[in-house]
């Protein structure tokens, strides 16, 4: 078995250990050594599930002498600040792909076309991948808007859940969304004043319409008290809640695309 990456955005962690957990042929999980990765090793210990965690550096030597009749998946998480300015997004996305491809044998980008910036990134790799093969987040016809589209079934289904709630726009929200987005907009780090900013926050929201937060039930519970602090959100906002139904079956078809494709070249 060959060398499998995924490099992800933070927010998608539940995804990613739900895949590892129902694979199982993987003999080895390393994952790079960066600010991101505390609260993806802590769910990864209460599922017994073992990794190594690796400075990025020092993956190639160890790469080079693994077993390769063994599948090695190898996990590099992204912080979610980048989304604030997308060609930034864009940047480190690709700097981090050109470091990645040559120590893999295939590499998948748990993103979306964030903001427009990610949706040529397979046809931008085309001819930098040196046998590796790249692949994004996709559904049946395209690549997924962001981790909500993944989240929901894909572009279609997205589209039509934000028609069906357009009179009462509502955020959608994933576990790891609710317990993250202070996070995702930055309002700690950006702001000396996080109570002045999420009023900002609020008032940016009303103007655009927002009045509700639906839940979206992904089935996974890595997430503590998700309801809780779904709730919390709700009602510092002052809005609604509801639920949708969510799954993880794009992301379970896109992995084991890459991986079977991967396998049958090796």
């Amino acid at each position: 078995m060959p060398v499998l990456s995924i490099l992800g955005c933070k927010i998608l962690q539940d995804e990613i250990i739900w895949l590892i957990a129902n694979d199982l042929q993987i003999k080895r999980i390393l994952i790079v050594a960066n600010g991101n990765i505390s609260e993806f090793t802590e769910k990864l210990d209460e599922q017994h599930i073992y990794y190594d965690i690796i400075p990025f550096e020092k993956l190639p030597k160890i790469l080079n002498n693994i077993d390769r009749d063994e599948l090695t998946v190898v996990v590099n998480l992204m912080e979610l600040g980048l989304h604030a300015v997308p060609k930034i997004l864009k940047s480190e996305v690709y700097q981090n792909i050109r470091e990645m491809i040559p120590f893999s044998n295939g590499l998948l980008i748990f993103y979306g076309l964030c903001g427009n910036v990610l949706g040529n990134v397979e046809e931008d790799f085309c001819l930098e991948k040196d046998g590796c093969t790249v692949r994004i987040l996709r559904d049946d016809e395209r690549v997924v808007d962001d981790c909500i589209g993944a989240t929901v079934g894909g572009g279609a289904n997205y589209l039509k859940l934000l028609k069906t709630h357009s009179k009462e726009p509502a955020f959608f929200f994933t576990p790891m969304y609710a317990s993250s987005w202070k996070e995702l907009l930055n309002i700690d780090k950006l702001h000396s004043n996080p109570e002045k900013a999420l009023k900002m926050a609020k008032m940016i929201n009303d103007l655009a319409g927002y009045s509700r937060v639906a839940k979206v039930n992904t089935g996974l519970t890595y997430v503590k008290d998700i309801d809780a602090k779904i709730e919390e959100y709700a009602k510092l906002f002052g809005y609604s809640t509801f639920e949708i139904i969510g799954s993880q079956k794009i992301f379970k078809k896109c992995y084991f695309s890459i991986k079977d494709e991967i396998c049958e070249n090796c």
